[in-house]
């Protein structure tokens, strides 16, 4: 992905996972979201283990056969500098996260004059991407009530809304909702990760674009 000349990118992980199953029962399946306990875009830096080719624990059972070899999703994560952007890149779609701070001024849903230039950003990717449904997600922190929250996430999820349909047109139809502290990306314990948890996030699916292209 080329850059924004505005704030700088900087490649915070990859994770490639290849596949082998046996085939000794039904597939469990595999679900976009993940865990709400595992964070989105958590990911790993520690190598993989080393196998014994020769494990008994690796031979089959008498009649079992390996299933056809499955490439699981590839996650690419893009953070800029000071971590108030984010870009996530799977085979299927494209989810950017912006922090709250970068938007809005506190505990406010009325955008900052700078914050048109970033979801001008996300909108001309999505237009590169073909995108015809385009996801707007509200989040907050812990602090303050759980409906306080909920409605701060939401105004704030439509106020992104707003400015994105203005700029995709009507052809693109929207989700936008708020979901106040559910779904914490960081620990609420400290204000470094609650700062992260303060967020919108946008997401399509990929389209045709290549892979990294910035509209």
């Amino acid at each position: 992905m080329t850059p924004h000349p505005s704030h700088p990118l900087r490649t915070a992980g990859a994770v490639t996972l290849t596949a082998l199953a046996l085939l000794l029962g039904p597939a469990p399946a595999w679900a976009d979201e993940g865990d709400p306990s595992s964070p989105p875009g958590s990911t790993t830096t520690s190598p993989p283990p080393e196998v014994d080719s020769n494990s008994p624990g690796l031979k089959l059972a008498d009649g079992a056969t390996l299933a056809p070899a499955k490439v699981l999703d590839i996650k690419s994560v893009v953070e800029d500098l000071g971590g108030e952007e984010r870009r996530e890149d799977t085979n299927t779609d494209v989810k950017f996260a912006l922090q709250a701070e970068v938007l809005f001024p506190k505990d406010s849903a009325k955008l900052n004059p700078e914050a048109n230039a970033r979801i001008k950003a996300i909108a001309e990717e999505a237009k590169a991407q073909k995108a015809t449904d385009v996801r707007v997600f509200g989040f907050t922190d812990n602090l303050g009530s759980y409906g306080h929250g909920k409605k701060l996430s939401r105004q704030r999820a439509e106020a992104v809304h707003d400015e994105l349909a203005g700029h995709l047109g009507p052809e693109v139809t929207f989700s936008v909702r708020g979901y106040s502290e559910d779904y914490p990306i960081a620990d609420n314990g400290s204000e470094e990760g609650r700062k992260k948890n303060r967020r919108v996030e946008v997401s399509f699916p990929r389209g045709t674009a290549p892979t990294g292209t910035n509209g």
